[in-house]
């Protein structure tokens, strides 16, 4: 099993490293006339750039000190989303390419046709037949290096603008989104009631502190009657994200913080998370539940707690509890809609998806969880699907906008 994922290591490395050589063949040497310094600088740019990559994504498992993971960091994950939009644009530019070659090809020869109609009129075609030259054997690699250059001018402002405005959209904090679902059995009193969902913050050597802040000023502006963080918080340890967590102290609202585990808990250090996030004022329910005026409020660990002996008790935070009541679910992934559904649960609360985050990548999530972002409904059980807070990895959103969302019951007595 070992060697087999050595074998799909290389190969992903092997894959990366042609569509590296294929940008810089495009971008590089097709638009430089020659060796020079333009070249050379190019050169370094896309050797570096992958190296910081892969430094990037390992920086973490590999024990590398964080303050030094904060400076890989940045670079190298821009470089992956900045990877991922060259090869798209590039492969649009291929198929523009021969229209300009064409249209090129036409405009000089349009201009040679008029200049030799001119000489002829003025009669120096015969008095001067020297002065006539054949068609230049360097034309054919002039007009190649300059539909290059436009193609690769066209390329590079498009990746630049489109990863530059998806890193702002990240940066500047998650939007406010508001959701009303109605649920059968809530009764009138809780009618209105609002709960604020976050999820995918995804703290770590780009997200941090002052990240944390926005996200705890943008959810107490909406005075929710409760907090729900359903998992993905971190990407790292207490040690290391302990000051950037921090400010989640000053969540508030009626009925309290809950938080529920997330798969990058489990690559964190689970045990020690819930341990934090309960010093901070958070209320973990681990594969448990709390009654709420109008409502059963319940929390299950992520899937990926099964490799750790731990994982989604359902019967546990579900089991044993009065139906006739209406049901809420906080389960960081999608996927247990199918557990939620035969435990009776009115509404599951759910993330992890980042609604694809980079176009696109909904295309491969879309395929991978039940739903991947919105309101949608399982027979008697309606699950909700957040975009997430913060981003994973490149700190870059392309048609996947990060949010807050506030889910605001209605009980059809109202």
């Amino acid at each position: 099993m070992a060697v087999v994922g050595v074998l799909v290591g290389l190969a992903v490395l092997a894959a990366f490293a042609a569509l590296h050589r294929y940008a810089w063949r495009r971008l590089v040497r097709d638009t430089t006339a020659g060796p020079g310094r333009a070249r050379r600088a190019g050169t370094v740019v896309f050797v570096a750039g992958p190296l910081l990559a892969v430094a990037a994504l390992v920086a973490g498992r590999a024990g590398v000190p964080f303050p030094l993971q904060r400076i890989i960091a940045w670079p190298g994950y821009l470089w992956l989303a900045l990877s991922l939009y060259l090869l798209l644009a590039l492969l649009v530019g291929e198929l523009v390419r021969p229209l300009l070659g064409w249209w090129a090809g036409r405009k000089r020869s349009g201009g040679e046709s008029a200049r030799s109609a001119e000489d002829a009129l003025v009669g120096r075609a015969s008095v001067e037949p020297a002065s006539v030259k054949p068609p230049s054997v360097g034309s054919t690699p002039s007009r190649r290096l300059f539909v290059s250059r436009i193609v690769g001018g066209g390329v590079a402002a498009a990746t630049v603008g489109t990863v530059g405005y998806g890193a702002y959209g990240v940066l500047r904090g998650p939007k406010v989104k508001r959701v009303t679902v109605p649920l059968a059995k809530l009764p009138r009193g809780a009618h209105g009631f609002r709960i604020a969902v976050v999820s995918d913050v995804h703290l770590g050597p780009i997200l941090g502190r002052g990240f944390t802040q926005r996200v705890v000023d943008t959810v107490n502006a909406t005075q929710p009657d409760l907090i729900a963080v359903v998992g993905d918080l971190v990407d790292g340890s207490v040690e290391d994200l302990g000051p950037a967590a921090a400010p989640l102290a000053g969540l508030r609202s009626r009925h309290g913080a809950y938080f529920v585990t997330g798969n990058h808990e489990y690559f964190s250090g689970a045990e020690q998370w819930v341990d934090h996030v309960r010093e901070l004022g958070l209320h973990p329910l681990r594969n448990a539940r709390t009654e709420l005026p109008g409502f059963d409020l319940a929390g299950v660990d992520d899937v990926a707690g099964e490799d750790e002996g731990e994982g989604p008790d359902f019967a546990r935070a579900l089991g044993d509890r009065d139906r006739s009541r209406a049901s809420v679910l906080l389960a960081h992934q999608p996927v247990v809609i199918h557990d939620a559904v035969r435990h009776g649960v009115d509404l599951q609360l759910s993330g992890h998806t980042h609604g694809g985050q980079l176009w696109p990548g909904n295309l491969v999530a879309e395929l991978a969880n039940p739903t991947l972002a919105g309101l949608e409904r399982y027979g008697d059980t309606q699950l909700y699907v957040s975009r997430g807070a913060g981003a994973w990895g490149p700190p870059v959103r392309v048609g996947a906008p990060s949010d807050i969302t506030v889910v605001e019951l209605a009980s059809r007595d109202a």
